[in-house]
């Protein structure tokens, strides 16, 4: 009777043993490198918005215009903002960015500082405001306003001058507090050249490093928008691409050595893979127009890009952990161009085709290993980004397998780390189960916010994803599959 009673006590203590450690919190994996501030995690899930070109050289029919023409030349005759809104959400994206005042110096808005804007146009008779109506439509439609606001001024007479920096403050103050809320700021490399100047008409270089005091400019403007991201060459909290083709490197890394860099001042082999070893969170953004120029010139309505090529621009972005900045070039009448907006559909179209049907939804998957409770593998495939698979600490690789329970075709896979702990994985590859043995289809580097695989049209039951190294224990957030036709 002793030992029967003994035996039952050593299996209750077992059990409570095994109950206890399978309820044991388990502690988050400790962060590594830089991590994106909030306001970043929300720019990266904007993923794909509208880049709007119009304004003075719309009218003028040349990309970067000297600055010495009169505002009289600008006057749409059917400008709509809600149109531009409209096209935007229909085609997917999350928001607008406009350029309110280009290298030209010619501003969108009535400004208080200038006489070159629209309040001596004879649109609206001089009491129009694009930018109010702009944001207007945003809200109306539930788009995010962004605005470009060009540092280089060939307009401007004290362009170069100590005191231009004071003007082109002034300027940032306008926009960023008379709009509402801003979610990107817009500055770009080109500064200094060639210029009217007031009429000097001359040529004006500044130090591209010093002349600006951007830490000082940069840091007024987060005061008047505190949940605004700032991009410029390399940030400092979004940075560009490296090339105006849409397009980032295979590897990119989010993190980026950021004190290197100034607007105007930039490796663009560098900016398109940012450092594995970045001192900043500092994502990439990949601008591109859907016709060859930023502005609209009619001689360009029949060379709006393709659908095959828009496509390939979206999985060499979007798809290489960066976000997609697709150019509208607004025409002289104030609307997006028909072309332009048809093309933007078909893009939408063969999107929602491709995306609509998640293959590992409500599917099983099994991991080589986890962290424990809350960490485990299942966690990939619940479309809760905010939960995640990881490994030990001291576990920098490891796999996991996703079941089909039965033959699947399949050609597309979208990854995606918890980048709230940071960047991690440096290579990983994707295999298929073939008649019962597992072939390599894919051998890639970075993951980050997103990735988007264009795998071969494969037939399998199970995908496993194995991760081969990792600069600290992975973290994958969400792994989903599809098969689409080609386009």
């Amino acid at each position: 009777m002793f030992k029967r009673r003994s035996t039952y006590l050593q299996q209750f203590l077992w059990l409570t043993f095994l109950f206890l450690a399978c309820t044991k919190e388990v502690p988050p994996p400790a962060p590594v490198g830089p991590i994106p501030s909030s306001q970043q995690v929300d720019w990266h899930e904007l993923e794909y918005y509208a880049f709007v070109h119009f304004n003075m050289n719309t009218f003028t029919d040349i990309e970067w215009g000297l600055g010495g023409k009169s505002p009289e030349l600008f006057n749409p005759t059917e400008l709509d903002t809600r149109q531009w809104a409209r096209v935007a959400k229909e085609a997917g994206m999350k928001a607008i960015i406009l350029t309110a005042k280009h290298h030209d110096g010619f501003s969108l808005w009535p400004s208080e500082f200038t006489e070159h804007s629209v309040k001596n146009s004879p649109w609206r008779e001089g009491k129009g405001d694009v930018i109010k109506e702009l944001a207007a439509a945003c809200k109306e439609y539930g788009l995010k306003l962004g605005l470009y606001l060009s540092p280089w001024d060939r307009n401007h007479a004290d362009y170069g001058k100590p005191k231009y920096i004071t003007y082109y403050r002034n300027q940032l103050k306008e926009l960023l507090t008379n709009y509402g809320d801003v979610f990107e700021l817009w500055v770009d490399g080109a500064n200094g050249g060639d210029g009217y100047y007031g009429g000097a008409n001359e040529v004006r270089n500044v130090d591209r490093t010093t002349y600006y005091d951007w830490d000082s400019t940069f840091a007024l403007a987060k005061s008047l928008q505190p949940r605004m991201v700032t991009f410029s060459d390399g940030g400092p909290e979004v940075r560009w691409v490296g090339n105006e083709r849409g397009f980032a490197n295979a590897t990119n890394w989010a993190p980026l050595r950021r004190d290197e860099f100034a607007p105007g001042v930039a490796d663009s082999k560098q900016l398109g893979t940012g450092h594995i070893d970045g001192t900043h969170w500092v994502p990439a953004e990949c601008d591109v127009s859907i016709r060859p120029g930023w502005y609209y010139h009619k001689s360009q309505d029949d060379e709006v890009k393709s659908l095959e090529h828009l496509l390939d621009i979206y999985y060499k972005s979007v798809g290489r952990n960066a976000n997609l900045l697709l150019n509208l070039s607004v025409d002289r009448r104030g609307l997006a161009h028909e072309n332009d907006v048809t093309a933007l559909m078909e893009l939408r179209e063969a999107l929602d085709d491709t995306f609509a049907n998640n293959l590992a939804k409500g599917k099983t998957v099994k991991a080589s290993a986890d962290r424990g409770k809350g960490y485990d593998a299942q966690n990939v495939l619940d479309g809760d980004r905010s939960t995640y698979w990881a490994t030990d600490d001291e576990v920098l690789n490891g796999s996991l397998e996703v079941d089909f329970w039965e033959e699947t075709s399949l050609n597309r896979l979208v990854l995606q780390e918890y980048i709230s702990l940071g960047q991690r994985v440096k290579s990983f590859k994707v295999e298929a189960m073939v008649e019962g043995n597992y072939e390599v289809i894919a051998n890639e580097t970075t993951i980050g916010y997103k990735r988007i695989l264009r795998l071969p049209d494969t037939k399998t039951n199970k995908l496993r994803l194995t991760i081969l190294d990792s600069k600290a224990c992975p973290t994958i957030s969400n792994i989903e599959v599809y098969n689409t036709e080609e386009f």
